[in-house]
């Protein structure tokens, strides 16, 4: 169930739920969000496997069977990667509603307060549509939210990303381009990381 249906499905509106209902809602989608993660990486695991078993059967009934095994866990591995971006998106959305609610409290006026029901629908709909991906969501969700680049630190850290995080979600992007070498990943990840900490604390 999508998460506007499922809080929506409440007494309360999405905006009027405080800090407090909102932290609850966080860790839930955590949970469920890390749950899925840990589903595709076994997901990932069993496929390995399987085409391990092919390459070294010689029988072609094997083979076949094998082949519609891994074919039929390519599937779920897409259906689960599929709510893995659903529920990474409502997590984004209840943890920067906690953030404008928690900043306004403190005065700190950052974001808007009230959503109305337009803004529901687009909401929804973002979440639901497969072609807009994380990173364009949590721009046109920030748009919509009214938060500017000021917010963004506190944003990211909301959100359960850190700029030590970001640092090494980077690293990860490099390696992909072929830019760094996957024996040299770990290290530069690590000193990265270090870097951005020790610069953070800093500040």
């Amino acid at each position: 169930m999508a998460l506007i249906d499922k809080i929506f499905g409440h007494k309360k509106t999405l905006s009027q739920l405080n800090p407090q209902e909102l932290r609850k809602e966080e860790i839930l989608l955590t949970k469920q969000r890390d749950k899925l993660f840990k589903r595709i990486e076994q997901i990932s695991t069993d496929k390995q496997k399987i085409f391990q078993q092919g390459a070294t059967q010689k029988s072609p009934e094997l083979r076949k069977s094998l082949a519609q095994q891994f074919e039929m866990k390519t599937q779920e591995q897409l259906m689960t990667a599929r709510e893995l971006t659903l529920r990474s998106k409502e997590l984004m959305t209840v943890s920067r509603l906690k953030m404008v609610k928690e900043n306004n409290e403190s005065g700190r006026a950052t974001g808007r307060l009230n959503l109305t029901d337009k803004d529901v629908v687009k909401i929804s709909q973002w979440i639901e549509d497969d072609a807009v991906s994380q990173d364009v969501y949590r721009d046109r969700l920030d748009t919509l939210l009214d938060l500017g680049s000021q917010a963004d630190r506190d944003s990211m850290e909301s959100a359960g990303l850190t700029s030590a995080g970001q640092e090494l979600m980077n690293i990860w992007n490099d390696m992909d381009k072929g830019a760094v070498k996957p024996e040299q990943a770990y290290d530069a990840a690590d000193k990265a990381v270090k870097k951005r900490n020790a610069a953070d604390e800093s500040q």
